[in-house]
């Protein structure tokens, strides 16, 4: 069956436009891979976070591929007006559909670019406390004091203040400490004086504040602020509420507790 001029030129025409099109998707391929590895490359050089680096990776990728498809089916002829519109109401579809979900992949990106924590970091946010585990695009995986996994959504974590606990390296640890009206104030102060000069994890810096800050009920309260390490905060606070009582009790020195004076007045008949 022998074609006819339309037809031979039709055929050469669809010919030359598919080779086209398989061009495109090559030479695009190549290049979106050569765009994206240099993306890569630039982003690792700001941050150290493979969280990060492979959603970049993915979206770009995603994001190329769809431009390049979209470039080759043109070049065959196919309509990319009517697929675009398509994919339009797709996406808003899916939007619709997964409401919830879409908010908690934005907070996400937030948390990943804005990073107020990171794996590790003992944060507060979201209604819970604890050391950070896996920060995801949908959810942050938490680990509780008492080892219990907790999984918050990410949106209620963006809608939430955020405590790290973890940021800065260091912290002061606040103590409101009570002696009895009947108590020498300047021995006391001494006391604890020597209770912090013999704490080595105490820094220097940032000076340790011992004051008397309120005339109680029924103590004169001290506030005793010293500086550690943040890896340091506990151990150290436990360690001074317990030495304090020690060192209080070979001096003397009272801690009062609330009392109340019961006065029965009998009646005569």
């Amino acid at each position: 069956m022998e074609l006819s001029s339309e037809q031979m030129a039709l055929l050469s025409q669809w010919g030359m436009r598919t080779l086209y099109a398989l061009g495109i998707l090559l030479i695009g391929g190549y290049v979106g891979r050569l765009l994206t590895a240099g993306i890569i490359r630039l982003v690792t050089k700001k941050v150290q976070d493979d969280l990060l680096i492979n959603f970049l990776r993915t979206l770009v990728g995603i994001l190329f591929w769809i431009v390049v498809i979209i470039a080759a089916l043109e070049q065959v002829g196919f309509d990319t007006t009517s697929l675009v519109a398509m994919l339009g109401a797709m996406g808003l579809a899916i939007g619709l559909a997964l409401q919830g979900s879409l908010q908690n992949f934005a907070a996400g990106i937030m948390l990943i670019v804005f990073r107020p924590f990171k794996a590790g970091d003992y944060v507060e946010a979201g209604g819970i406390g604890g050391v950070v585990e896996r920060l995801g695009l949908f959810n942050t995986v938490f680990r509780t004091p008492d080892n219990r996994e907790v999984t918050v959504p990410n949106n209620a974590i963006v809608g939430d203040t955020i405590t790290n606990y973890a940021a800065r390296p260091t912290r002061r640890i606040d103590l409101v400490i009570g002696i009895g009206y009947g108590d020498d104030i300047a021995l006391a102060r001494q006391v604890l004086k020597q209770v912090l000069a013999e704490e080595g994890r105490i820094l220097p810096e940032p000076a340790t504040v011992i004051a008397v800050s309120e005339l109680g009920e029924s103590s004169v309260n001290f506030v005793v602020r010293p500086w550690v390490n943040s890896a340091d905060y506990w151990d150290v606070r436990f360690s001074l509420t317990e030495k304090v009582k020690i060192a209080f009790d070979a001096a003397g020195v009272s801690i009062p507790f609330p009392q109340r004076d019961l006065h029965i007045y009998q009646e005569k008949s």
